[in-house]
């Protein structure tokens, strides 16, 4: 079956709405602007641990998947440099200190569901991460230790020593969507699943954005 566009291309365009409304959101803004504080950065990584620690769990089931494996590398495990964070930002004893918001519990759940179950949603939610993470990470890094005065520990997780070309791999990424031959109505349905993941980090920010103003 021929395609108008390349998938990649199609899925980009047609997220394009949700995704800038997740990017757009006040606490990020804030917090890319110097606006929030160094305790916002350690929540949303906090969070982020969850979400993370979901799909990487999802990643050694999917390993066995003949499409979703294709789209796993150990280059973009976020998990080891989250922990490492967290244990500088938040000590020792971090784990016992940080649990997950409403909206990432939801986030996690769903991850898990269907990284058991199905491979589509499962790449949808992989998509969605970590090519996010390469396209912004290293700016985000820059802008984190600028404004809060971080030397190299502490924003680790945007760091990706492994791939010194995020470019050529992000587009390798997109090339291997293209030739997953999924028919019409599992792309739609990847489609949609993209989508959720923004909605998902949308929620998550408006939940970050509501218990920082309960502790205020």
């Amino acid at each position: 079956m021929t395609h108008p566009m390349p998938f990649s291309q199609a899925l980009r365009e047609r997220t394009r709405s949700v995704h800038e409304q997740s990017e757009g959101s006040s606490f990020v803004q804030e917090l890319m602007a110097g606006d929030g504080s160094r305790d916002d950065y350690v929540a949303m990584l906090a969070q982020h641990y969850f979400i993370y620690r979901a799909l990487e769990n999802g990643a050694l089931t999917m390993a066995a998947d003949p499409v979703a494996s294709l789209f796993l590398s150990p280059e973009l495990d976020r998990l080891p440099a989250i922990e490492a964070d967290l244990a500088f930002l938040l000590g020792p004893d971090w784990a016992g200190r940080i649990a997950p918001l409403p909206s990432t519990a939801r986030y996690a759940a769903r991850i898990d569901e269907v990284g058991e179950s199905w491979p589509g949603g499962f790449v949808a939610h992989h998509y969605t991460r970590y090519l996010g993470d390469l396209s912004g990470g290293q700016i985000i890094r820059t802008i984190l230790q600028r404004q809060y005065g971080f030397g190299s520990e502490g924003v680790g997780f945007y760091a990706f020593p492994g791939i010194a070309k995020p470019k050529a791999f992000k587009d390798a990424y997109r090339a291997r969507l293209d030739a997953v031959d999924w028919p019409e109505d599992e792309r739609d349905r990847v489609v949609a699943e993209v989508g959720r993941a923004f909605r998902f980090n949308t929620d998550l920010f408006v939940d970050l954005a509501r218990a920082k103003s309960a502790a205020a």
